[in-house]
């Protein structure tokens, strides 16, 4: 009984590690994403997160795949100085996430 509560666990482990994870997109794979049009250019995801923040100065992005979505991650620091994090779908520039980051 031990043996096959411990496989079961095992399993929904794996399973769950697979789901949550996301992998970022090597610079060779970003350029082909973009020239194909599959993913919008930085430059106009860029402008959409700063965007939600009037005045607000980029600090850092990233671009990763998750579940066969590209999402575009922003850090930007707004006028007040606070930081935020801003993810958007990389092929259609909407905002998926928009907090406070510490």
């Amino acid at each position: 009984m031990k043996t096959l509560t411990a496989l079961c666990v095992s399993a929904a482990l794996l399973m769950g590690a697979g789901i949550a994870q996301a992998k970022d997109v090597s610079p060779a794979q970003i350029v082909e994403l973009s020239n194909s049009g599959a993913i919008m250019p930085f430059a106009q995801l860029d402008a959409a997160a700063l965007a939600q923040h009037p005045g607000a100065t980029l600090l850092d992005t990233d671009l990763e795949e998750s579940n066969g979505r590209y999402i575009y991650q922003v850090d930007v620091r707004d006028g007040k100085g606070q930081k935020w994090e801003v993810e958007l779908d990389a092929e259609t520039a909407e905002v998926l996430k928009n907090k406070q980051d510490d």
